[in-house]
C-alpha cells in the first residue's frame, strides 16, 4: 500500500471492510453460513448475473467458478471500501452512509435466500456496524489524512479528551499524514484490527464447520442393495495415461451448482415430501428411505455447461430408491407432466414425469461409489436420472418432489434462457494425446471416452488432418447409461497434426460436427486436438 496520505485513507477503508466481514462470520455461525454477507451477496449475484457472464465464468474457471466469484466479490468490496474512505475524509457521513448501503445489501441478500428468517439479517448488521465504527475511528482520530494533492494543508484538530494526539501535526506545519511516527501508529492499528478480524473470521468459519454434518454422514450405514450394480467387465477401464478412469472417484467428480456454501443437512431432521398434483402425498424420513429396497447402478452424469471436450462429466456407482416407485405410491394426477425437485436451498429442476416412470434407473440416491453421498454431491439424498443433463434432473440436497406441469411452473434455469427439456446429446472426447503434447514419431495410442446415455455408443471414429475417418476400438461397458472408453493406434509422422473424434449411437445417429454453444440445451461439435510429432 502506498505510504501517501491517500493510500492511508484507502487502507483505512479496506481495514473497515475486513473488520466487517470478520465480525459477521461468528454471528453467521448462529444464523447459518448462507447469512454471512459475502456468501449472501455472492448468492444474489449468482441469481441475477446475466447468463452469458455466468457461462463465461464456468468456461474459464470450471469447477472453481464459486471460488472465483467469492474472491471477485471480496476484491470489489475492498475497492468500494477504499473509495468510500477517500470520500469520507472530506465528508465522513458519506463514507458511513456507503457502509450502511453495503450492510443493507447484505441484509437484503440474506433475507431473500430460500428459508431465510429475520435472524439472517444479524451478520450483515453486526458487520456493518463494526465496519462503520472502524472507519470513524480511523478518520476522526488524531491522524490527519490529506488525500488530495491539490488541497491546502489540513489545520490541526482540537485535542479530543482522553485521546493521545502526539504526531497529529508534524513540526513546521507539516500534516501528520506525512509524519513517520503517526504513520507507524496508523499502520500498527491497521495490523491489529486486520489480524483480529482474520482470527475472528477464521474462527467463525471453523465453528461453522464443527456444526456441519460430517460426523452424521460418517455414522450412516448404507443398506445392501437388493439389486446390485452389474459387475464392471474386464477391459472396461483401459488404464491408459491421461485417459479418464471408467469409474470417477467421488473426490474428482465434477461439481456445478448454485450453492456458494455446501448445505449442511442433518439426516435426523431431513424429510422428503412428495406433493402437489398427487392423490396420496408422501412424507419420508431418512430412516424411512434407508429402510426401503435399494438398487445400485452405474450412471454417467453430464452438465449442460460442458463444452465439447470438457470435463464436466463423470461416471459413478449410485445407490438409491427408484423414483418410479415413490411416484407410483403418490399417484400423479392427470396432466401432472413435470416433477419439480426442490433443494434445501431453494434451487429447482423440472424433470418430465414420464421420464421418471419409463423404466430407466432414475434414483433417489443416498450412496455414491460405496459410501454415503458426499456433502458436496447432495448428502443426504439427491436425484440421479440417466439420459438427462443435470440442470433438469440432478437435484442435490433434495427435500421435495412436487408434481406439477411444465405449463404451470418454470424451474430455476428455464427463465434464464435454458431449454425446459435436457436430453443428453451424443458426445465424444479425446483424452490422449492432450493439446500441445509433443509426441515421438511412430505408434501413438489415441484414446478417450464417448457417451450417449439411454442409447449407448455403437461406434467411435478418429480422423487425422483431412484423412478418412478411422474406426476406433470400443472397450466393454456396463450399460447404455455409462460412457465407454475407446482407443485407436495411430502411426504418427513428424509435423503438426489435427485429430478429431466423433461417435455414433445405437440408433445409428452420428454426432454432428456443427458447432453449437452450451446454451440452451448442450454443446455440439467434434472435439479437436492439435498434436506436434517430432
Amino acid at each position: 500500500m502506498s505510504s501517501t496520505p491517500r493510500g492511508l485513507a484507502a487502507l483505512a477503508g479496506i481495514t473497515a471492510a475486513v473488520v466487517a466481514i470478520g465480525a459477521a462470520e461468528p454471528v453467521a455461525v448462529l444464523t447459518g453460513p448462507r447469512s454471512a454477507p459475502l456468501i449472501a451477496v455472492g448468492g444474489l449475484v449468482v441469481d441475477v448475473v446475466p447468463e452469458p457472464l455466468k457461462q463465461f465464468a464456468i468456461a474459464v474457471f470450471g469447477r472453481y467458478d464459486k471460488v472465483a466469484l467469492l474472491v471477485g466479490t471480496a476484491l470489489l468490496l475492498a475497492a468500494g471500501a477504499a473509495l468510500l474512505a477517500l470520500v469520507a475524509v472530506r465528508r465522513l457521513w458519506l463514507g458511513l452512509g456507503g457502509i450502511a448501503a453495503f450492510a443493507t445489501l447484505g441484509v437484503v441478500a440474506a433475507l431473500t435466500r430460500a428459508g431465510a428468517d429475520a435472524a439472517d439479517a444479524l451478520p450483515a448488521l453486526a458487520g456493518g456496524g463494526l465496519g462503520a465504527l472502524t472507519l470513524w475511528a480511523f478518520l476522526s482520530g488524531p491522524l490527519e489524512i490529506d488525500p488530495w494533492p491539490w488541497a491546502p494543508p489540513t489545520p490541526a484538530r482540537a485535542p479530543v479528551a482522553g485521546a493521545q494526539v502526539a504526531g497529529a501535526q508534524a513540526a513546521g506545519g507539516v500534516p501528520a499524514g506525512t509524519d513517520p511516527q503517526a504513520r507507524r501508529r496508523f499502520l500498527r492499528g491497521v495490523g491489529v484490527l486486520t489480524g483480529a478480524a482474520a482470527v475472528t473470521g477464521l474462527g467463525g468459519h471453523w465453528l461453522a464447520g464443527r456444526r456441519g454434518v460430517s460426523a452424521a454422514r460418517q455414522a450412516v450405514r448404507l443398506p445392501a442393495p437388493v439389486s446390485p450394480a452389474p459387475v464392471v467387465p474386464a477391459g472396461a477401464d483401459l488404464s491408459l495415461a491421461q485417459l479418464a478412469p471408467y469409474v470417477t472417484p467421488s473426490s474428482g467428480f465434477y461439481r456445478i451448482d448454485t450453492a456458494l456454501v455446501l448445505p449442511q443437512v442433518d439426516p435426523e431432521t431431513w424429510r422428503l415430501r412428495i406433493h402437489g398434483r398427487v392423490r396420496h402425498p408422501v412424507d419420508l424420513s431418512y430412516a424411512d428411505l434407508l429402510a426401503r429396497p435399494m438398487v445400485e447402478r452405474y450412471v454417467t452424469l453430464a452438465c449442460v455447461s460442458n463444452e465439447v471436450g470438457g470435463d464436466l462429466i463423470g461416471n459413478a456407482r449410485w445407490l438409491g430408491v427408484p423414483i418410479r416407485e415413490l411416484l407410483d405410491e403418490a399417484g400423479p394426477e392427470e396432466g401432472a407432466d413435470q416433477v419439480v425437485g426442490r433443494s434445501v436451498d431453494g434451487w429447482t429442476c423440472g424433470t418430465p414425469t414420464a421420464v421418471l416412470r419409463d423404466g430407466r434407473d432414475a434414483l433417489l440416491a443416498v450412496g455414491m461409489n460405496g459410501e454415503p453421498l458426499p456433502v458436496a454431491h447432495g448428502f443426504p439424498a439427491r436425484m440421479v436420472v440417466p439420459g438427462l443433463y443435470g440442470y433438469v434432473s440432478a437435484c442435490k440436497w433434495v427435500t421435495e418432489l412436487e408434481l406439477t406441469s411444465f405449463a404451470d411452473f418454470d424451474a430455476y434455469w428455464v427463465p434464464r434462457g435454458w431449454s425446459a427439456l435436457g436430453p443428453v446429446k451424443t458426445q465424444s472426447r479425446i483424452d490422449a494425446p492432450r493439446p500441445r503434447d509433443r509426441l515421438a514419431a511412430g505408434p501413438v495410442m489415441v484414446a478417450g471416452v464417448a457417451w450417449a446415455q439411454r442409447r449407448g455408443v455403437s461406434r467411435v471414429e478418429v480422423r487425422v488432418d483431412d484423412e478418412p475417418w478411422r474406426e476406433a476400438t470400443l472397450a466393454p461397458t456396463v450399460s447404455v447409461d455409462t460412457w465407454v472408453q475407446w482407443s485407436w493406434r495411430w502411426e504418427a509422422t513428424p509435423g503438426q497434426h489435427t485429430l478429431q473424434v466423433r461417435a455414433t449411437d445405437a440408433t445409428g445417429a452420428t454426432q454432428t460436427g456443427r458447432e453449437q454453444p452450451v446454451a440452451p440445451d448442450g454443446a455440439t461439435g467434434w472435439h479437436t486436438v492439435t498434436a506436434t510429432v517430432r
